[in-house]
Protein backbone atom coordinates (compact mmCIF):
# COMPACT_ATOMS: atom_id res chain seq x y z
CA UNK A 1 0.00 0.00 0.00
CA UNK A 2 1.16 3.43 -0.77
CA UNK A 3 0.27 6.25 1.42
CA UNK A 4 1.17 10.30 1.25
CA UNK A 5 1.32 11.80 4.24
CA UNK A 6 1.75 15.31 4.52
CA UNK A 7 1.73 17.71 7.65
CA UNK A 8 -0.85 21.29 7.72
CA UNK A 9 1.23 23.99 6.52
CA UNK A 10 2.12 26.69 9.04
CA UNK A 11 -0.01 28.88 11.01
CA UNK A 12 1.14 31.77 13.48
CA UNK A 13 1.03 29.69 16.40
CA UNK A 14 3.58 27.09 14.71
CA UNK A 15 5.39 30.17 14.13
CA UNK A 16 5.64 30.91 17.86
CA UNK A 17 6.19 27.67 18.74
CA UNK A 18 3.03 27.69 20.76
CA UNK A 19 1.14 23.70 21.41
CA UNK A 20 -1.15 23.95 19.15
CA UNK A 21 -3.52 20.53 19.56
CA UNK A 22 -7.11 20.56 18.35
CA UNK A 23 -7.25 24.48 18.43
CA UNK A 24 -8.82 25.38 15.41
CA UNK A 25 -5.85 27.54 14.33
CA UNK A 26 -5.85 28.81 10.46
CA UNK A 27 -2.95 28.61 7.93
CA UNK A 28 -0.86 31.91 7.83
CA UNK A 29 0.51 32.79 4.39
CA UNK A 30 3.68 30.96 4.45
CA UNK A 31 1.20 27.54 5.30
CA UNK A 32 -0.49 28.46 2.40
CA UNK A 33 2.60 28.61 0.36
CA UNK A 34 3.74 25.71 1.80
CA UNK A 35 0.46 23.37 0.38
CA UNK A 36 0.21 24.53 -2.76
CA UNK A 37 4.08 23.37 -3.28
CA UNK A 38 2.86 19.82 -1.50
CA UNK A 39 -0.01 19.64 -4.11
CA UNK A 40 2.98 20.52 -7.03
CA UNK A 41 5.20 17.87 -5.74
CA UNK A 42 2.38 15.30 -5.43
CA UNK A 43 1.17 16.49 -9.39
CA UNK A 44 4.69 15.05 -10.00
CA UNK A 45 3.75 11.58 -8.19
CA UNK A 46 0.32 10.97 -8.83
CA UNK A 47 -0.88 10.78 -12.35
CA UNK A 48 -4.31 13.02 -12.47
CA UNK A 49 -5.70 10.35 -14.65
CA UNK A 50 -5.83 7.98 -12.15
CA UNK A 51 -6.42 10.21 -9.11
CA UNK A 52 -9.80 9.08 -8.50
CA UNK A 53 -8.38 5.72 -7.48
CA UNK A 54 -6.66 7.59 -4.53
CA UNK A 55 -8.26 8.16 -1.16
CA UNK A 56 -7.69 12.02 -0.27
CA UNK A 57 -8.22 12.39 3.45
CA UNK A 58 -7.81 15.19 6.24
CA UNK A 59 -8.11 15.92 9.58
CA UNK A 60 -11.00 17.57 10.39
CA UNK A 61 -9.43 20.78 12.09
CA UNK A 62 -9.61 23.63 9.26
CA UNK A 63 -5.77 23.63 8.88
CA UNK A 64 -5.51 20.51 7.68
CA UNK A 65 -8.96 21.01 5.28
CA UNK A 66 -7.18 24.38 4.12
CA UNK A 67 -3.83 22.43 3.16
CA UNK A 68 -5.54 19.89 1.17
CA UNK A 69 -7.85 21.86 -0.79
CA UNK A 70 -4.70 23.75 -1.36
CA UNK A 71 -2.71 20.92 -2.48
CA UNK A 72 -5.85 19.33 -4.83
CA UNK A 73 -6.09 22.48 -6.58
CA UNK A 74 -2.32 22.79 -7.31
CA UNK A 75 -2.50 19.01 -8.54
CA UNK A 76 -5.46 20.33 -10.88
CA UNK A 77 -7.88 18.41 -8.55
CA UNK A 78 -11.40 19.37 -7.49
CA UNK A 79 -10.33 21.09 -4.25
CA UNK A 80 -13.20 20.06 -2.11
CA UNK A 81 -13.42 15.89 -3.15
CA UNK A 82 -11.95 14.27 -0.66
CA UNK A 83 -12.99 13.26 2.88
CA UNK A 84 -12.22 13.81 6.76
CA UNK A 85 -11.60 11.46 9.24
CA UNK A 86 -11.50 12.14 13.23
CA UNK A 87 -8.62 9.75 13.65
CA UNK A 88 -6.11 12.15 12.35
CA UNK A 89 -6.77 14.68 14.60
CA UNK A 90 -4.20 15.75 16.49
CA UNK A 91 -3.05 14.93 19.97
CA UNK A 92 -4.95 17.14 22.59
CA UNK A 93 -2.50 18.97 24.93
CA UNK A 94 -5.53 19.66 27.34
CA UNK A 95 -4.97 22.93 29.38
CA UNK A 96 -1.68 23.19 27.83
CA UNK A 97 -3.10 24.23 24.61
CA UNK A 98 -2.01 27.82 23.69
CA UNK A 99 1.06 28.10 25.37
CA UNK A 100 4.84 27.88 24.67
CA UNK A 101 7.29 25.58 26.54
CA UNK A 102 8.84 28.38 27.98
CA UNK A 103 5.39 30.15 29.34
CA UNK A 104 4.43 26.65 30.76
CA UNK A 105 7.95 26.07 32.71
CA UNK A 106 6.86 29.56 34.14
CA UNK A 107 3.68 28.12 35.43
CA UNK A 108 4.17 24.43 35.85
CA UNK A 109 8.13 23.94 35.77
CA UNK A 110 7.75 20.39 37.30
CA UNK A 111 5.40 19.61 34.85
CA UNK A 112 7.34 20.05 31.96
CA UNK A 113 10.54 18.03 33.51
CA UNK A 114 8.47 15.26 33.38
CA UNK A 115 7.23 15.58 30.34
CA UNK A 116 11.26 15.82 29.17
CA UNK A 117 11.72 12.84 30.79
CA UNK A 118 9.38 10.93 28.88
CA UNK A 119 7.55 13.10 26.32
CA UNK A 120 6.08 9.63 24.78
CA UNK A 121 4.19 8.90 27.09
CA UNK A 122 3.35 11.91 29.18
CA UNK A 123 -0.42 13.39 29.34
CA UNK A 124 -0.90 16.83 29.71
CA UNK A 125 -3.29 18.43 32.15
CA UNK A 126 -6.84 18.86 31.25
CA UNK A 127 -10.10 17.09 30.28
CA UNK A 128 -9.44 14.67 26.73
CA UNK A 129 -5.38 15.31 27.35
CA UNK A 130 -3.24 12.40 25.55
CA UNK A 131 0.07 11.19 25.10
CA UNK A 132 1.38 10.65 22.01
CA UNK A 133 0.72 7.03 22.58
CA UNK A 134 -3.03 7.43 23.16
CA UNK A 135 -2.88 9.35 19.62
CA UNK A 136 -1.09 5.82 18.18
CA UNK A 137 -3.82 3.72 19.20
CA UNK A 138 -5.95 6.23 16.89
CA UNK A 139 -3.71 6.37 14.28
CA UNK A 140 -3.12 2.44 14.23
CA UNK A 141 -6.45 2.37 13.83
CA UNK A 142 -6.44 4.75 10.81
CA UNK A 143 -3.85 3.07 9.24
CA UNK A 144 -5.17 -0.78 9.37
CA UNK A 145 -8.14 0.57 7.74
CA UNK A 146 -6.33 1.92 4.52
CA UNK A 147 -6.94 -0.05 1.63
CA UNK A 148 -6.36 1.91 -1.40
CA UNK A 149 -3.59 4.29 -2.32
CA UNK A 150 -4.16 7.26 0.14
CA UNK A 151 -3.14 11.03 0.43
CA UNK A 152 -3.56 11.90 3.77
CA UNK A 153 -3.16 15.46 5.86
CA UNK A 154 -2.47 15.34 9.01
CA UNK A 155 -0.43 16.53 12.04
CA UNK A 156 3.03 16.91 13.65
CA UNK A 157 1.67 14.21 16.15
CA UNK A 158 0.20 12.31 13.87
CA UNK A 159 3.18 11.79 11.74
CA UNK A 160 5.66 11.04 14.92
CA UNK A 161 3.24 7.75 16.06
CA UNK A 162 3.11 6.72 12.16
CA UNK A 163 7.40 7.14 12.22
CA UNK A 164 6.73 4.74 15.57
CA UNK A 165 4.26 2.01 14.35
CA UNK A 166 5.94 1.39 11.18
CA UNK A 167 8.96 0.95 12.75
CA UNK A 168 11.50 3.43 11.99
CA UNK A 169 12.03 5.21 15.38
CA UNK A 170 11.41 3.89 18.85
CA UNK A 171 8.67 6.20 21.11
CA UNK A 172 11.52 8.77 22.33
CA UNK A 173 12.68 9.28 19.01
CA UNK A 174 9.64 9.96 17.08
CA UNK A 175 8.28 12.10 20.02
CA UNK A 176 11.57 14.53 19.55
CA UNK A 177 12.29 14.73 15.89
CA UNK A 178 11.55 17.43 13.37
CA UNK A 179 8.18 16.94 11.30
CA UNK A 180 8.67 19.37 8.15
CA UNK A 181 5.73 20.88 6.81
CA UNK A 182 7.14 21.43 3.33
CA UNK A 183 7.68 18.06 2.95
CA UNK A 184 6.00 14.81 1.69
CA UNK A 185 5.94 11.25 3.91
CA UNK A 186 6.23 8.28 1.85
CA UNK A 187 4.88 4.88 3.20
CA UNK A 188 5.02 2.20 1.06
CA UNK A 189 6.06 -1.76 1.66
CA UNK A 190 7.24 -0.64 5.00
CA UNK A 191 9.22 1.63 4.33
CA UNK A 192 8.43 5.25 5.57
CA UNK A 193 10.65 8.07 4.59
CA UNK A 194 10.73 12.06 3.57
CA UNK A 195 10.20 13.12 -0.31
Amino acid sequence: MLIYVIRHGQTDWNAQIRLQGQKDIPLNDTGRTQASGNGRKLAQLIDPTTAAAWDFVASPLGRTRETMERLRGAMGLDPLLYRTDERLKELSFGDWEGYTLEELEAIAPERVAERELSKWDFIPPGKDAESYEILSWRIGAWLADVSRPTVAVAHGGVIRALFKLCGAMDAEEAAMGAIPQDRILKIEDGKIGWL
